[in-house]
């Protein structure tokens, strides 16, 4: 179990001041606590470059974040002017410059600019989410609370890499895990063949070197898990993909994404929460995306061999490319903001109710299927398991700690258990 202090203070260094850049999250600084800040800050991977360092603390004041990048915006003195508190602290690495496709570990807090190109504006804008969803789910755990595990990983011989944050054995949550990635390189053809049967804008020549397919792939997912059999698990992603000509060149790109709750006790009330707060996100881009969308993750979500759904559902889509881009990247981040206040409402209800030992062992029954689903069905771990350099602890994050099979296992006939089964077997529109 990882430790609830994770690192020694946070630091930046005075060298690198040239590369400096502020940039603003417009939220109440005591949103984003400054120690979730800060341990973001310092997933850097070593490099030559080390010197004395300047300690981060009071990052937030004035309820605005300082977050770095590479682009020289102003010098050291200015940026010192807006630290509240300075003081000497351990050496600490400097990352070298990225190039324009490689992963950078420094933090960027959303910062959106539409000169760029959606790739580095998907990329800004899943860095400032995660940091934001991890202080919320942090804040849930309490003061003294578990913390989130934050582990910054790369794919040196292949292009990209990600922040996987997860918090274990937690007072709310068994399990839960928010990730980003921003990988590219390069799709072997199994990979490209079975992503073309739900991707028809996959181009239908590949790139003559081996035939593989050069490739962009940025997105936020999470999984949480809570402890409390009242309290729903729930699942969220949201993504950006391009395909690459032999020029460098966009050939392909699309949105995907979704997010779906899966109770083990239904509260119908919690559903229409859940599920109204989705809608009225889609609403305000499309009234037919909820609708639309709503059904099509009743369908993706589902068992074949069970003859259920994974849970209440949600919204799913994918190869989403039909509209300007400009307002498809606006109505994914129209979504992925609408997650806190649309679940965390639900497990601050739910986190510190009275349970039963048999409805605990119902919960560990309803994880084996979640497994089932995210091991034979998910196109997210099927593609991410035949990705060349592929992070398999994040890949297989999603996974409960715990989960159960009994032989032959059915509820009692009117039992809470049994209506559950019923709904999964049926999908309702909640809204």
């Amino acid at each position: 179990m990882p430790p609830k202090a994770l690192f020694p203070p946070r630091c930046l260094t005075s060298t690198s001041a040239p590369l400096l850049r502020r940039s603003i999250w417009r939220q109440p600084a005591a949103s984003v606590p400054s120690s979730v800040l800060t341990r973001i800050l310092h997933t850097s991977r070593p490099t030559p470059s080390r010197n004395y360092a300047i300690g981060v603390a009071g990052l937030l004041a004035g309820g605005a974040a300082v977050a770095y990048t590479t682009q020289k915006v102003f010098e050291w003195p200015d940026f010192k002017n807006l630290l509240p508190n300075i003081e000497k602290c351990e050496p600490f690495p400097i990352p070298h410059p990225p190039t324009p496709h490689h992963f950078s570990h420094q933090l960027v807090i959303e910062n959106d600019d539409p000169s760029l190109p959606m790739r580095q504006r998907m990329e800004r804008f899943i860095r400032g989410q995660q940091l934001v969803i991890i202080s919320a789910l942090e804040s849930l755990e309490g003061a003294e609370g578990q913390k989130f595990y934050i582990d910054s990983w790369t794919r040196p011989s292949h292009g990209g890499g990600g922040i996987s944050c997860v918090l274990q054995d937690g007072k709310v949550f068994e399990k839960a895990g928010v990730n980003i990635s921003i990988v590219n390189g390069t799709l072997p053809p199994a990979a490209v063949k079975a992503m073309r049967a739900d991707h028809k804008s996959l181009p239908d020549t590949l790139t003559k070197e081996h035939g593989h397919l050069p490739f962009f792939a940025a997105g936020l997912s999470l999984v949480l898990h809570p402890n409390n059999p009242m309290a729903p698990t729930v699942h969220l992603n949201y993504r950006y993909f391009e395909t690459e000509n032999p020029d460098g060149s966009v050939a392909s790109w699309w949105f995907g994404g979704g997010t779906d709750l899966t109770p083990s006790y239904l509260f119908p009330e919690d559903a229409r929460h859940f599920h109204g707060t989705i809608k009225e996100a889609c609403d305000k881009h499309d009234p037919t995306y909820y609708p639309t969308f709503k059904k099509w993750c009743d369908k993706y979500f589902y068992i074949p061999h069970r003859q259920e759904c994974r849970g209440v559902g949600g919204i799913f889509f994918d190869d989403l490319d039909t509209k300007d881009p400009e307002e498809l990247f606006s109505f994914v981040r129209e979504c992925l903001k609408a997650f806190l206040p649309s679940y965390v409402p639900i497990v601050k209800k739910r986190m510190n109710m009275s349970f039963t030992k048999e409805q605990k062992e119902w919960q560990q029954v309803r994880r084996g299927r979640y497994v089932e689903f995210n091991l034979v069905y998910d196109r997210g771990t099927q593609f991410g398991l035949r990705t060349p350099g592929a992070r398999i602890e994040s890949i297989l994050m999603s996974l409960p700690r715990t989960a159960e099979w009994r032989y032959m296992h059915e509820p009692k006939v009117g039992s809470r258990e049994a209506v559950m089964l019923e709904v999964l077997k049926k999908p309702v529109e909640w809204v």
